[in-house]
């Protein structure tokens, strides 16, 4: 393990932006960077030993990653009577349309072998009085196929006994506390990547640290948006990065909100986990009255999207949307819902005797790289796998504690691949460690000044406001273009600064995608949609050419018919 050593001012506090600085003594080459360090990452690194692999991650290992939060679980056809076929036509039907029906029949099928493997790395599922798993439901599954550990806390313990393999496990190096915000390209394959201290504000030239393959496990972009129950660390960076280096993404406007994020005023927002509504928990309004009795006949268990959208309009009209979990036995709660009520108790609730305040929030980006079934980008040298990765299993609206497990069966697909290219076999014995050096990373290359550093901040908080206001669960013509004209009046904000143009060419690349996408599907609601008959929905496509493209059209034309159509057939992805 690498950690950073900050310098830090005299009294002992981390100095200005322009003083920070951190010595590491690293190799400037590696076999295989992998850049993230939740469950995508580490599951990689695991499968890929004895090949060496070097793992970056922007604070304490497991500390920054969306994996760690996971409440429900992950979803596997393990149970009596449940098949892969089924699970797999679950999620096609949540999909809207837009699923890729051999990725979704690929990565169900693989499901029980790879929850066998996490309980060799010894995460501690639930498991009744024989032995044998428990298993829960969530919105939208036939069945119960759910595998969880303490009822809510699945991220926490899965995330631990990988952290705890990773350390043990030779051929893994991680390095702590340092930020990728740029892909390093040659001969237009990617060669590696520009590293960074992990500041929150970064500017000036990265370090190069060269590699053979290089794999990106960012995670997502909910902290684009200003309800989220995302880290701030998920701020879509990783699709960024891809797409300046001529990577194809995909369906970027598709955006799941989780509807019960407890409203208490934080942020990230605190989950209440979707399996308290598995065990009967309702969701009801500032009267007493279910708010889902009317709107689908699965009520609190209907997809994601449309319970999102029904609790959105009740908090919105002021009649207010609250969990109710009163019907679930008192103990039950303190045992299997533990981080349901820690964070319940923080935000001064009891939700034993008294309803959850609860709001949509940004939970899941279904868009990103595109990939193929081995996790291959477009781009030679690049893999991606986890929530930065397109990989065609979601659609338009994600199937409940389906992103965990898509997590590992890409995770392992990519190590699979990785070990059966000559060049990427290296031996822990024959690495080379000649080119090891230590090298000082400076967070800035010219002072800037609190005023400055004030600016961006709130440049930042005007882009998440922007986001969520008119990018979020209902969007409109008008409204979208609006947020265009805002986001392009932040752009000066981000001068010199890497992060923050990453965030915002990822909230363009939302944007520009919905308002391309003028009929409603799945998560992507447009309230300005004449509901008249229309075609199939088809899955989006595009480069950063083409973005650039359509954004000079809808600034110049003012017409959202002039920009270049690039939502077009599922076509084979181009092997990296």
């Amino acid at each position: 393990m690498i950690k950073a050593d900050e310098s830090r001012s005299l009294n002992g506090h981390p100095p200005r932006l322009a003083a920070k600085q951190i010595k590491i003594t690293i190799p400037l080459q590696h076999n295989i960077i992998i850049v993230g360090a939740g469950l995508a990452g580490l599951y990689a690194a695991l499968k890929l030993a004895p090949t060496p692999v070097t793992v970056l991650t922007t604070k304490t290992l497991g500390r920054s990653a969306s994996s760690l939060w996971a409440q429900g679980g992950i979803a596997a056809a393990i149970g009596e009577g449940d098949t892969a076929k089924a699970h797999a036509e679950d999620t096609i039907k949540a999909g809207k349309g837009l699923v890729n029906e051999e990725i979704a029949e690929l990565v169900t099928k693989e499901a029980t072998d790879r929850i066998h493997d996490l309980l060799a790395f010894g995460v501690p599922f639930d498991k009744d009085l024989k032995g044998r798993l428990e298993l829960s439901k969530e919105a939208a599954h036939s069945t119960n196929r759910i595998v969880r550990v303490s009822g809510d806390q699945a991220g926490a313990a899965i995330m631990a006994a990988l952290i705890e393999a990773v350390k043990k496990t030779p051929s893994i190096t991680v390095i702590e506390n340092i930020s990728v915000h740029k892909l390093s390209t040659k001969n237009d394959q990617v060669n590696g990547v520009y590293v960074w201290p992990a500041a929150e504000q970064t500017v000036g030239q990265g370090q190069l640290l060269t590699a053979n393959a290089v794999v990106l496990a960012t995670g997502g972009s909910g902290a684009l948006y200003s309800k989220t129950t995302n880290p701030s660390s998920a701020r879509g960076e990783g699709l960024a990065m891809a797409a300046e280096a001529g990577a194809l993404i995909a369906d970027p406007e598709f955006i799941q909100f989780h509807p019960t994020a407890i409203d208490a005023g934080l942020d990230p927002a605190p989950l209440a986990t979707e399996a308290l509504r598995g065990e009967a928990a309702h969701l009801i309004d500032n009267t007493g009255h279910r708010i889902m009795e009317t709107i689908h006949p699965d009520m609190e268990m209907a997809p994601r999207d449309i319970v999102a959208r029904t609790v959105f309009r009740n908090v919105t009209s002021g009649k207010g949307a609250f969990l109710d979990c009163r019907m679930i036995p008192a103990e039950r709660m303190k045992t299997h819902y533990k981080t349901v009520m820690e964070n319940c108790r923080k935000a001064g609730l009891n939700p034993i005797t008294t309803p959850i305040p609860v709001a949509p929030a940004a939970h899941f980006h279904m868009g990103g790289i595109v990939t193929d079934q081995w996790g291959r980008s477009s781009l030679k040298g690049l893999w991606a796998c986890g929530e930065v990765a397109a990989t065609g299993l979601h659609g338009a609206n994600r199937l409940a504690s389906n992103s965990l497990l898509e997590a590992i069966v890409f995770a392992d697909r990519i190590a699979k691949d990785l070990t059966k290219i000559d060049s990427y076999l290296q031996k822990p014995s024959q690495q080379e460690d000649t080119n090891i050096q230590t090298i000082t990373l400076h967070e800035t290359s010219h002072k800037r000044s609190d005023v400055e550093t004030e600016s961006s901040d709130q440049a930042i908080k005007q882009l998440r406001e922007t986001m969520f206001t008119y990018v979020g669960l209902e969007r409109s013509e008008d409204g979208l273009r609006l947020a265009l004209d805002k986001l392009n009046e932040l752009e000066p904000y981000f001068k010199n600064q890497q992060r923050n143009q990453n965030m915002l060419l990822t909230a363009k690349f939302i944007l520009v995608g919905a308002l391309m996408r003028q009929q409603s599907v799945g998560s992507h609601f447009r309230i300005d949609d004449e509901q008249s008959p229309a075609p199939p929905p088809l899955r989006s496509f595009t480069t950063l050419c083409e973005l650039e493209s359509n954004l000079t059209n809808l600034q110049s034309a003012g017409s959202a018919n002039k920009v270049n159509d690039t939502v077009t057939s599922q076509t084979e992805v181009p092997a990296g």
